[in-house]
């Protein structure tokens, strides 16, 4: 499997909120903190707001923090939301591709069972367990 960067962006956000749930953060922040463009940022953050992983407030002391307890939101739920039915590979398309093995290919089973291992997996994982915490200042 493999993720969006918008995706894994976006993990990579919630993680951070959650290692400070009681504090809110600006974009410009988690930008520098990750190497993530703050425009491409930007675009994350709207959308964790429009699925409602995060609560946003604009103006001066404004920013974002996770809409609810970091105990009640699994990966699986986050890589869902954002990732949308992504297909693995050609065939998994709604409208099925155009592969010429499908009459009779004996991968797509195996595949669809792999990707489902791996989101069961994300579903038993919370987002508490993998909070980022707080880089310590060093003096």
């Amino acid at each position: 499997m493999r993720l969006t960067s918008f995706t894994d962006f976006a993990l990579r956000t919630l993680m951070r909120l959650a290692g400070e749930p009681s504090r809110s953060f600006a974009t410009s922040e988690i930008s520098a903190e990750f190497g993530i463009s703050r425009n491409h940022l930007a675009k994350v953050v709207r959308d964790l707001a429009d699925s409602g992983f995060i609560a946003t407030q604009r103006g001066a002391g404004g920013g974002f923090v996770l809409a609810r307890p970091a105990q009640s939101i699994t990966l699986g739920e986050v890589v869902r939301k954002l990732e949308g039915d992504s297909a693995l590979v050609e065939c998994f398309r709604a409208d099925g591709g155009a592969c010429v093995l499908t009459p009779r290919c004996r991968l797509k089973t195996r595949l669809a069972a792999a990707r489902e291992a791996f989101m069961r997996e994300l579903d038993r994982t919370t987002l508490a367990e993998c909070a980022y915490p707080a880089r310590t200042k060093r003096n």
